[in-house]
């Protein structure tokens, strides 16, 4: 079968059809909205369809049980140009069942996109885990060996190998991006900034001061707002240098989730005692600080660095579920 060219980019002033796998989830519905707002067609799929917003069409598809006959003649009816894969996930999944959201839907896209007649570009949302932890003090650059300490991290980063694989084959245009921990509206409730926001809703609601009993907080990570992310994404779908490439998304600062959950506290005003269990394990403190030079030079983009709006953010859509 003869691929043809994917259509010209954005920067050549064209809009785009873009398929949103998991355009449903935490990170999907913002990509999905932003694209739309910038004049691409979009097609979010999800296995539980709801509505995101004007100029999104929402179409069912179980991404886990989905083959790759099935994942293809979607594909194939939808005519993207470029594939965004935001669906994946941890939190509440067993291994079994992060396997499957996560590796065996990319091999299988991958392969679906390679039948397409048109060779489309698949932006692969990767994650800060995959590069495990590293001495305090360093910053993780895409030139670092990943070593994941978690099977979370191991499965991202064979998607991320299947990725690279099908770009060199020729059968996609594959760009990674390996994106820190991400803070912002519709946080997943099972995340530890996720369970603090539903406690401290819980406390508001009775009119109690909150009392929050946490594991020790002083694991240092790269924490980074969802807007910031989401114009990496934009960014990814449209730059031709990307192809091929694995870019780091985050703020490049390592902050403490104790910092984070105190923010979050300040934001919701709500009374609240934090008590943090002893610390039992090795004296290091546990690190991740990626370095997004890469970003900045391919890409065009840097953070914000406003993590307070994203936290408020998350604030007040975690009040807007939880009924009054």
């Amino acid at each position: 079968m003869t691929v043809t060219p994917r259509r010209p980019t954005e920067d050549a002033g064209q809009a785009l059809r873009v398929v949103v796998l998991g355009g449903t989830g935490f990170l999907g519905r913002p990509i999905c909205r932003a694209l739309a707002d910038h004049g691409h067609t979009v097609v979010a799929v999800a296995r539980n369809p709801k509505a995101i917003g004007p100029g999104v069409v929402v179409r069912a598809l179980d991404l886990a049980a989905a083959d790759v006959d099935e994942i293809t003649a979607v594909l194939r009816d939808l005519d993207p140009d470029v594939v965004i894969n935001a669906a994946g996930g941890m939190w509440g999944l067993s291994e079994a069942q992060m396997l499957a959201v996560n590796v065996t839907l990319v091999e299988r896209l991958t392969e679906a996109v390679g039948r397409l007649p048109r060779r489309a570009r698949v932006v692969q949302i990767g994650s800060v885990h995959e590069y495990g932890l590293v001495p305090v003090d360093t910053s993780m650059s895409e030139q670092m060996t990943p070593a994941p300490v978690m099977p979370y991290g191991e499965f991202k980063l064979r998607c991320t190998a299947a990725i690279i694989e099908a770009d060199r084959q020729g059968r996609i245009e594959g760009v990674t991006l390996r994106v820190g921990n991400v803070i912002g509206a519709g946080q997943p409730g099972h995340s530890l900034l996720g369970v603090v926001a539903g406690r401290l809703r819980e406390a508001q609601r009775s009119g109690e001061r909150a009392r929050l009993e946490l594991a020790p907080l002083g694991s240092r990570r790269d924490f980074i707002g969802i807007s910031d992310v989401v114009a990496a994404v934009l960014l990814a779908v449209t730059r031709p240098n990307a192809a091929g490439r694995v870019i780091n998304i985050g703020r490049g600062v390592a902050s403490s989730a104790r910092d984070m959950v105190r923010l979050l506290i300040d934001v919701s005003e709500v009374p609240t005692d934090l008590v943090e269990a002893e610390h039992t394990g090795p004296a290091e403190t546990n690190w991740q600080r990626l370095d997004v030079g890469l970003a900045a030079e391919v890409l065009g983009w840097s953070p914000s660095d406003d993590l307070h709006t994203e936290m408020k953010q998350l604030w007040e859509h975690a009040g807007a579920e939880v009924p009054a």
